[in-house]
């Protein structure tokens, strides 16, 4: 099991919660997602899944979800960085 955490913008409420969360656990080997939500901000989204998931999958659950997309780094490069593991943007 691993657990990877992205930052995700363009959440507001509990509905973008819920949509989000729908569209991540529809991704094979997801076996839970938890969000933090930051209203108009960076929003810390925990997947937990058998494997690492492709990046792309991911970006594609959010766009399905709505207008979420993964945020970059505080340190403006094109990665976001989690003690897991780290992530290119798609």
């Amino acid at each position: 099991m691993t657990s990877t955490t992205y930052q995700v913008t363009g959440m507001t409420c509990e509905h973008c919660v819920r949509a989000v969360t729908e569209e991540i656990q529809s991704l094979a080997g997801v076996a839970a997602v938890t969000v933090a939500l930051v209203p108009g901000g960076a929003s810390a989204v925990t997947v937990a899944s058998a494997a690492p998931l492709p990046d792309e999958a991911v970006a594609t659950a959010l766009d399905e979800a709505g207008a979420y997309r993964l945020a970059a780094s505080d340190a403006g490069s094109d990665v976001i960085v989690d003690p897991a593991r780290t992530l290119p943007l798609a």
